[in-house]
């Protein structure tokens, strides 16, 4: 594409794309985002052993999205360029792939949830009340892992196929259903009885009940992809092996990030409850922030991978480096945001003197880490992966979070017992150090193909 032919791109409609897909997206992860929010401030007001409890307990669920977000990622990728392309039978089938994985994942994590929940959380603490109260948590919310995997299908599927609102609605009505269930079941209004960690856990259920409820009834509709239950058990091979070359690698990644920052949450957690109670803010607050992100990166997947697919290829590429400018910007504004909203948070929760002194220390930290979540997050996972790149997000893990920011947080922690913020510090390194080398990748332009057959 020449440069006149780069000038005739009309911008403005593709700003205006942008915006259709990335508010929804934006405003359905702040959604979500807000549960663990909700979660924390109900449950501080109850006390800090309850907070902290969840949000240890909730790593398992973390773990899972992480099996789930892969195969939804992965579905998402194809699906986007098959959309491009127009064919729709094909994204029903790859709908089917993505509820045969997830369904057999959602059923794993629940049976363990069930059977040995003390277990579990003996990963993260090794407090006898965490494990206590997180035990009884994971007996309840490990019924609402069976369903999360078929919600996100069907939502990930409505996404690709341009009903980015709808999905938006339905997250927000569970989103919603759940906070106001949490009021109910934490605090025993309404004459329910006051369950504290454990009615946390039953508003999950209940909330999760209620989206896939909902996703059923909306994608009924006219215009939407529903997948061929007929079907289901039959396997298209050609559409499988994509689907695993897009998958595994996702995968990969997804188990290296997700496992590691569980890994920091169970290193703060043995840090002892001052450090795991200030920690657990500190990720309520970074993942509302990253919304705005998650949401550029989620409309970079699409938009890119839609050009790519209809065959746009240099049309795709100009589109990644205009989403890669705007990650930029996203990720200072990011900071400034939480270096803004760090006094009023750290007088917003109950918590120890320590606990309030390591809170304000990691926001700060933090802001800085932004840059590089921001960055990474619409350059990697949206525009790289958009063009079936999905190799480099796994090599750029296992290098900077598993090869130097986790053995620099274990040494710190348990070798040289560096401060609390010292080894929070270990724990943002990844993110910020791998800049340069996204960049570098990023221009090499690996990720411009066509996927589709």
């Amino acid at each position: 594409m020449s440069r006149e032919d780069t000038a005739a791109i009309n911008w403005k409609a593709f700003y205006y794309r942008l915006y259709v897909l990335a508010a929804p997206i934006a405003f359905q992860s702040l959604m979500l985002a807000s549960v663990a929010a909700g979660d924390a401030l109900m449950l501080g007001r109850v006390a800090q052993n309850e907070m902290t409890a969840v949000s240890l307990a909730t790593q398992i669920q973390f773990v899972q999205n992480m099996f789930i977000s892969a195969i939804a990622a992965a579905g998402a990728i194809l699906g986007a360029q098959y959309y491009g392309k127009g064919d729709r039978k094909t994204i029903q089938e790859l709908f089917n792939l993505m509820l045969r994985f997830s369904l057999t994942l959602s059923v794993l994590f629940f049976a363990a949830c069930e059977l040995a929940p003390g277990l579990l959380m003996h990963i993260f603490t090794h407090d006898p009340e965490l494990i206590r109260i997180g035990s009884a948590y994971l007996r309840i919310a490990g019924w609402s892992y069976l369903l999360t995997g078929i919600s996100q299908s069907y939502l990930t599927v409505m996404k690709v196929t341009d009903h980015v609102m709808p999905t938006a609605w339905i997250s927000s009505a569970a989103v919603v259903a759940n906070i106001l269930l949490n009021a109910v079941f934490i605090f025993g209004y309404l004459g329910a009885p006051a369950m504290q960690s454990r009615g946390a856990a039953l508003a999950t259920t209940l909330a999760r009940i209620l989206e896939l409820t909902l996703c059923l009834v909306v994608s009924s509709g006219e215009n939407y992809v529903r997948p061929a239950w007929r079907r289901m058990l039959s396997w298209n091979r050609d559409l499988t092996k994509d689907f695993a070359r897009q998958c595994f690698p996702l995968l990969g990644g997804s188990l290296l990030w997700g496992v590691g920052f569980t890994s920091y949450t169970a290193i703060m957690g043995h840090l002892g409850a001052d450090a795991a109670a200030a920690n657990s803010v500190s990720a309520v607050v970074r993942d509302l922030v990253c919304c705005v992100c998650n949401g550029i990166a989620s409309a970079a997947g699409i938009m890119v991978g839609n050009e790519l697919g209809a065959g746009n290829l240099e049309k795709g590429r100009l589109y990644g480096i205009r989403l890669k400018n705007i990650s930029w910007l996203i990720g200072f504004g990011s900071t400034a945001l939480i270096l803004a909203l760090t006094p009023l948070i750290v007088r917003m929760v109950i918590l120890t003197d320590k606990a309030h002194s390591y809170l304000t220390g990691m926001m700060v930290i933090m802001a800085v880490y932004m840059i590089g979540r921001c960055v990474n997050t619409v350059t990697i996972n949206g525009v790289i992966d958009g063009g079936g790149d999905t190799l480099f997000d796994m090599y750029s893990l296992a290098v900077s979070m598993w090869g130097i920011a986790i053995p620099l947080a274990i040494l710190g922690a348990f070798v040289f017992h560096w401060p609390v913020l010292a080894v929070y510090s270990c724990t943002c390194l990844d993110e910020v150090g791998k800049i340069p080398w996204v960049m570098h990748h990023f221009r090499k332009y690996k990720w411009v193909q066509n996927l589709t057959r």
